[in-house]
């Protein structure tokens, strides 16, 4: 048996372009439907909003992200999560970091750190705390 947690973020009609910019990222693939295709909503105005939606990768990377139900309140937080990548591969972690840093706020640039080769913090320009790092050699 195995298990494996994935992301999912929450928007207030930021969803789609959230997924693109990921999408555009990791060089994922983007699956999303609207409320409207899916019947959930009738009002017009909720029509384009992501009522499911998902960007993964050939390398396993996968995150989902919708835009709150119609009436459901939103508050994205100040902290209340991250998204954490760890790779075996320091030049793919760092394409990575140079794509998400497009319009970021670094809050630890990706440099060497006492825990990784290269390890880093930034709040994308979704608000979005993206924790990027090397894995350090094993003995």
């Amino acid at each position: 048996m195995s298990i494996e947690t994935t992301t999912h973020i929450n928007f207030d009609g930021q969803a789609r372009e959230a997924l693109d910019f990921w999408a555009s990222a990791f060089g994922g693939t983007v699956t999303a439907a609207t409320y409207g295709q899916m019947g959930a909503s009738q009002d017009p105005a909720w029509a384009d909003r992501i009522v499911f939606g998902q960007v993964t990768t050939d390398a396993g990377f996968r995150i989902m992200a919708f835009d709150v139900w119609p009436d459901q309140p939103y508050d994205q937080g100040a902290n209340a999560f991250y998204v954490f990548v760890h790779g075996d591969d320091a030049d793919e972690v760092t394409r990575y970091w140079e794509a998400l840093s497009d319009g970021a706020e670094v809050r630890q640039p990706l440099a060497p750190s006492p825990w990784a080769p290269l390890a880093g913090q930034l709040r994308d320009r979704f608000g979005v705390v993206w924790q990027l790092d090397v894995a350090a050699p094993q003995d």
